[in-house]
Protein backbone atom coordinates (compact mmCIF):
# COMPACT_ATOMS: atom_id res chain seq x y z
CA UNK A 1 0.00 0.00 0.00
CA UNK A 2 1.27 3.20 -0.88
CA UNK A 3 1.96 6.14 2.34
CA UNK A 4 -1.37 8.17 1.39
CA UNK A 5 -3.27 5.15 1.72
CA UNK A 6 -1.96 4.40 5.16
CA UNK A 7 -2.04 7.88 6.26
CA UNK A 8 -5.82 7.80 5.66
CA UNK A 9 -6.59 4.11 7.54
CA UNK A 10 -4.95 5.67 10.41
CA UNK A 11 -6.82 9.25 10.06
CA UNK A 12 -10.04 6.61 9.35
CA UNK A 13 -9.73 4.92 12.53
CA UNK A 14 -8.71 7.65 14.80
CA UNK A 15 -11.91 9.55 13.31
CA UNK A 16 -14.03 5.94 13.85
CA UNK A 17 -12.75 6.04 17.57
CA UNK A 18 -13.58 9.28 18.51
CA UNK A 19 -17.31 8.45 17.07
CA UNK A 20 -17.41 5.33 19.20
CA UNK A 21 -16.37 7.36 22.00
CA UNK A 22 -19.09 9.91 21.25
CA UNK A 23 -21.58 7.16 20.83
CA UNK A 24 -21.10 5.80 24.03
CA UNK A 25 -21.36 9.21 25.52
CA UNK A 26 -24.68 9.17 23.84
CA UNK A 27 -25.82 5.76 25.45
CA UNK A 28 -24.72 6.71 28.92
CA UNK A 29 -27.00 10.24 28.80
CA UNK A 30 -29.96 8.36 27.49
CA UNK A 31 -29.16 5.59 30.47
CA UNK A 32 -29.73 8.33 32.70
CA UNK A 33 -32.66 10.35 30.73
CA UNK A 34 -34.53 6.93 31.17
CA UNK A 35 -33.34 6.12 34.57
CA UNK A 36 -32.03 3.15 33.78
CA UNK A 37 -29.12 1.12 35.65
CA UNK A 38 -25.72 1.47 33.26
CA UNK A 39 -25.19 -2.60 32.40
CA UNK A 40 -22.32 -2.59 29.13
CA UNK A 41 -22.08 -0.62 26.05
CA UNK A 42 -24.12 -2.32 23.20
CA UNK A 43 -22.48 -4.48 21.09
CA UNK A 44 -22.04 -2.18 18.40
CA UNK A 45 -20.53 0.14 19.91
CA UNK A 46 -17.84 -2.38 21.50
CA UNK A 47 -17.36 -3.81 18.02
CA UNK A 48 -16.96 -0.45 16.48
CA UNK A 49 -14.18 0.31 19.18
CA UNK A 50 -12.40 -2.70 18.79
CA UNK A 51 -12.65 -2.36 15.07
CA UNK A 52 -11.20 1.65 14.86
CA UNK A 53 -8.47 0.43 17.47
CA UNK A 54 -6.98 -1.89 15.12
CA UNK A 55 -7.68 0.21 12.11
CA UNK A 56 -5.57 2.89 13.73
CA UNK A 57 -2.93 0.64 15.08
CA UNK A 58 -2.49 -0.79 11.70
CA UNK A 59 -2.14 2.39 9.96
CA UNK A 60 0.38 3.73 12.40
CA UNK A 61 2.74 1.01 12.27
CA UNK A 62 2.62 0.88 8.44
CA UNK A 63 3.52 4.47 8.77
CA UNK A 64 6.43 4.30 11.08
CA UNK A 65 8.20 2.14 8.21
CA UNK A 66 10.93 -0.57 8.87
CA UNK A 67 11.46 -1.59 12.18
CA UNK A 68 14.91 -2.17 13.46
CA UNK A 69 16.61 -5.25 15.12
CA UNK A 70 15.73 -5.17 18.81
CA UNK A 71 19.21 -7.28 19.91
CA UNK A 72 22.24 -4.70 19.54
CA UNK A 73 24.78 -7.05 18.16
CA UNK A 74 22.98 -7.88 15.25
CA UNK A 75 24.18 -4.30 13.87
CA UNK A 76 27.66 -4.92 15.82
CA UNK A 77 28.23 -8.11 13.69
CA UNK A 78 28.43 -6.37 10.50
CA UNK A 79 31.42 -3.39 11.84
CA UNK A 80 34.96 -4.28 11.45
CA UNK A 81 37.25 -3.81 14.78
CA UNK A 82 38.35 -0.19 13.47
CA UNK A 83 34.90 0.79 13.11
CA UNK A 84 33.74 -0.38 16.91
CA UNK A 85 36.43 1.85 17.97
CA UNK A 86 35.55 5.29 15.78
CA UNK A 87 33.13 7.84 17.57
CA UNK A 88 32.48 10.78 15.26
CA UNK A 89 30.06 12.49 17.97
CA UNK A 90 33.15 12.75 19.89
CA UNK A 91 35.31 14.51 17.33
CA UNK A 92 36.27 17.83 18.28
CA UNK A 93 37.12 20.60 15.34
CA UNK A 94 37.16 23.78 17.64
CA UNK A 95 39.11 23.69 20.70
CA UNK A 96 41.10 25.74 22.69
CA UNK A 97 44.66 24.54 21.42
CA UNK A 98 45.07 27.41 18.89
CA UNK A 99 45.64 30.07 22.26
CA UNK A 100 48.84 27.59 23.03
CA UNK A 101 50.12 27.56 19.61
CA UNK A 102 48.67 30.49 17.65
CA UNK A 103 51.48 29.97 15.09
CA UNK A 104 50.22 26.33 14.06
CA UNK A 105 46.42 27.04 13.42
CA UNK A 106 46.26 30.42 12.45
CA UNK A 107 48.18 31.34 8.84
CA UNK A 108 48.46 34.94 7.30
CA UNK A 109 47.98 34.77 3.42
CA UNK A 110 51.76 35.65 3.01
CA UNK A 111 51.87 32.39 5.20
CA UNK A 112 53.62 33.76 7.83
CA UNK A 113 52.61 32.74 11.54
CA UNK A 114 50.17 34.85 13.58
CA UNK A 115 52.84 36.32 16.13
CA UNK A 116 54.97 36.95 13.22
CA UNK A 117 52.19 38.83 11.31
CA UNK A 118 52.31 41.45 14.70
Amino acid sequence: MSSSMNKYMFILGIVLLFHAAYSAAQHRSYLRLTEQEFTSLPADIVLQTIFSLLLAVFGVTMIAGEFKEIRSNIDLQKKTWKNLNNRPSFYTFNHRGHIFNPIAFSRSSSGKGALEAN
